[in-house]
């Protein structure tokens, strides 16, 4: 069994008045994920940085934490990732 902690970028987008899961982008490091999540807050109404820890072999999620949230994210993200 290996773990693999993967940084990612998540971000939301407006649709019909609605924040909704945007692209996902994949980054080397937790900085570099809180980087460009804040950059995009900028051009989109939000983003948030993730680290997610699976188990290599079969992809089972051991963790995922929230490094950081910019601009505007839904309120039940965090409790979301938690049921995943």
């Amino acid at each position: 069994m290996t773990m693999r902690t993967t940084f990612l970028v998540q971000t939301f987008v407006l649709k019909r008045k609605r924040l909704i899961p945007g692209d996902r982008q994949v980054s080397q490091s937790g900085s570099g994920a809180l980087k460009r999540a804040e950059a995009m807050a900028t051009r989109i109404p939000g983003s948030a940085a993730l680290q997610i820890v699976a188990d290599d072999e079969t992809g089972e999620l051991d963790s995922a934490t929230i490094l950081g949230q910019f601009g505007d994210v839904p309120d039940d993200f965090a409790e979301s990732l938690q049921a995943a």
